[in-house]
């Protein structure tokens, strides 16, 4: 099993699960992305998407809906769940062997992203509302 990346930033998880994929460190993954996104508060899926595209993987996103449930389980597929009192902005994690990778896995206990610490789980701790999966 691939190790885990904890994200560095508050707004860092989708950066911390693009790294995950291309299994580079999350500073390695920073410079592979534009430095606008990188020091964005915000990971949008169709920019999340377009950096997985132009590291040259075969990525398609789509807004989660009962028969999409299937792409959810696919190895390396990108979930982003909602707003929740949890996650107020939503919250990525990536499919790897039948878990979730998630990079900021203390969040609902700790809000301090010096704190922050990644890991697996089993479910997802929220609804996910889009998913960016492999074509391959």
């Amino acid at each position: 099993m691939k190790k885990s990346i904890t994200q560095e930033f508050e707004y860092g998880c989708g950066i911390a699960c693009f790294a995950f994929v291309l299994g580079v460190s999350y500073k390695d993954a920073l410079g592979l992305l534009s430095s606008k996104q990188a020091t964005s508060d915000r990971f949008w899926v169709k920019d999340l998407n377009k950096a997985l595209v132009d590291q040259g993987l075969l990525y398609e996103r789509k807004y989660v809906k009962p028969h999409i449930f299937p792409y959810l389980l696919k190895e390396g597929a990108i979930v982003l769940i909602g707003r929740s009192k949890k996650y107020p902005s939503g919250h990525y994690l990536v499919r790897h062997k039948n878990t979730w990778m998630d990079p900021w896995i203390n969040l609902p206990r700790s809000k301090n992203i010096l704190a922050a610490k990644s890991g697996f789980r089993k479910r997802l701790p929220g609804i996910p509302k889009y998913v960016i999966y492999p074509l391959a």
